[in-house]
């Protein structure tokens, strides 16, 4: 078993071989730091009709939504609930509060930052991270965002998911990585941080196919990188994909070894928030095994340690 003396990984105070969101927020704030998801419940242009219908086919009701606050209430409400029962874990540290649901920059810019500027008011608040699409951030959006960058630690997630377009096509996202780039360009320009979300496992992606997802990410200016694995969640259409066996679901193995090999090309500095998502117990179609989250993180590990590798070994630069 490796030890934390024998991690080569230079960023890690333990054995992980890769920069932990939890690291680098511990190594920058000294305390623990928790992420508040919030729902204001925004909607997307992808399911009222602006960029499409239905919305992307792995997409919940909840909009990935199923861990946040109740949209019924208010930021602060929510907040106050969330922060409640995470309490029961953590009862001291700082917080960062997430629009998480849906696309949070889908709003004109005054209701945008009356919800930025609300959240932000709270106790013991670190930063801010909002979740959304590219293809929502405009120019006035992202001097609004460069705005709140500059003085609180802001991260804006844009979900990208892939950057083959036939997949994306296919999963109906009705946004293309030229989308992504555009977004995020007027992003940096503005000197706000950008996490990426993608996702392993969509229906048609070969191994190499999402390789070149983590190269492709790897050139940019990324502050960090959320890596899921496809959930396929009831009532949606991809649900009816996997019913009528259009495709199966990776195992665990494959997941590990995909994971592993994309962590290798990605660059040391680039914080690393997930190996793996979450899907709501009672949600989840497939694959089960992904509900043993910490199993699946261990053997991300173990599979890092036996092969003597950690990130970013593989890092063309």
């Amino acid at each position: 078993m490796n030890t934390i003396a024998d991690n080569p990984f230079e960023y890690s105070s333990d054995n992980k071989r890769y920069q932990t969101y939890s690291y680098y927020l511990k190594k920058r704030f000294g305390k623990k730091v928790m992420k508040i998801p919030l729902n204001v419940d925004l909607g997307c242009p992808n399911r009222d009709g602006t960029k499409g219908c239905g919305g992307c086919k792995f997409c919940s009701a909840q909009k990935s939504g199923e861990f946040a606050g109740d949209p019924q209430d208010d930021i602060l409400t929510q907040f106050a609930k969330v922060r409640e029962k995470m309490a029961q874990k953590w009862s001291q540290g700082l917080y960062i509060p997430y629009f998480q649901a849906g696309s949070n920059t889908y709003a004109p810019v005054e209701r945008l930052r009356e919800m930025y500027e609300t959240a932000l008011s709270v106790e013991n608040c670190a930063g801010l991270s909002i979740a959304t699409r590219a293809d929502c951030i405009d120019e006035q959006k992202a001097e609004l965002l460069g705005e709140i960058a500059k003085r609180t630690y802001l991260t804006v997630e844009l979900g990208l998911q892939t950057v083959h377009d036939e997949t994306a096509l296919a999963m109906n996202r009705c946004h293309t990585f030229a989308d992504f780039l555009s977004g995020y360009g007027l992003l940096r320009k503005n000197g706000v941080n950008v996490c990426v979300h993608i996702i392993n496992g969509l229906p048609g992606e070969t191994h190499e196919m999402m390789l070149e997802t983590a190269r492709q990410l790897s050139r940019l200016e990324l502050h960090s990188i959320k890596i899921h694995l496809l959930h396929v969640l009831k009532d949606t259409e991809l649900a009816q994909m996997y019913e009528r066996g259009e495709f199966e679901v990776m195992g665990l193995e494959e997941y590990v070894e995909t994971v592993c090999d994309q962590i290798e090309l990605l660059p040391k500095e680039l914080i690393i928030q997930r190996v793996t998502g979450d899907g709501a117990k009672d949600e989840l179609v497939a694959p089960l095994w992904s509900l043993k989250k910490f199993c699946v993180m261990n053997e991300i590990d173990k599979e890092l340690g036996r092969r003597n590798s950690y990130q970013g070994i593989k890092f063309a630069g």
